[in-house]
């Protein structure tokens, strides 16, 4: 049986709630005979958050790691392809930290890629009837900044990991009217057939996932 660690993050940029949190409550203690799901919470500041990522990994000695953050204005399940050396925020975390072109780990590698199995779990996604790509940039704020510090724990180690980013949950763009969203319980499944996925596969499908633009 594999043990899958699943985090998400506290709300953060004057929201009340964060789905990403919100999935990984709901999927807490999720056992098959495949695998058990174990969740943590991670705070959206900067250092604190690949602190505690530290921690859990640790605390849960897991087979696989998925991190999952809110990206607000994304659309679909966006399975995040590489995590970049950098901090560069656009707003203030949750304590007020700001970091402008930092890097993450001071002589680290430019990037990591995910170990993810991330071109079949977009297929299984899309199979199951929800919205799901290949990303190929996680951003330069803390979800990006807690995915390169995984990839960094974790590189010398079997474990695999990644990141996916979600988009706003319906209530959160009642101001926001263009903007798209997806129901919690479309989320929370969508992250779980990624688990299946990522534990039903050590190979990843050859598949495009490219973008032009």
């Amino acid at each position: 049986m594999k043990t899958i660690l699943l985090t998400g993050f506290e709300a953060f940029g004057g929201e009340k709630i964060n789905p990403s949190l919100e999935i990984a409550k709901a999927l807490d203690e999720r056992e098959t005979e495949t695998y058990k799901i174990v969740s943590f919470e991670l705070p959206c500041v900067f250092g604190e958050a690949i602190d505690q990522l530290r921690l859990a990994l640790q605390e849960v000695k897991p087979d696989i790691v998925i991190c999952v953050g809110q990206a607000g204005g994304r659309s679909d399940l966006s399975i995040e392809r590489i995590a970049i050396n950098i901090d560069d925020a656009g707003i203030p975390d949750n304590k007020g930290n700001q970091p402008i072109d930092e890097p993450i780990i001071k002589e680290g590698p430019a990037a990591f890629w995910s170990s993810l199995p991330i071109k079949a779990i977009v297929k299984h996604l899309r199979d199951a009837g929800l919205p799901a790509s290949v990303s190929q940039t996680a951003g330069t704020y803390v979800c990006n900044h807690v995915f390169y510090g995984l990839m960094h724990e974790i590189r010398k180690s079997s474990i695999r990991g990644g990141f996916i980013h979600i988009p706003f949950l319906p209530e959160q763009i009642q101001t926001r009217p263009l903007m798209a969203s997806l129901p919690l319980n479309e989320m929370i499944r969508g992250i779980e057939i990624a688990i299946q996925v990522s534990v039903g596969y050590e190979q990843d499908l050859l598949l495009e996932g490219g973008q032009t633009h």
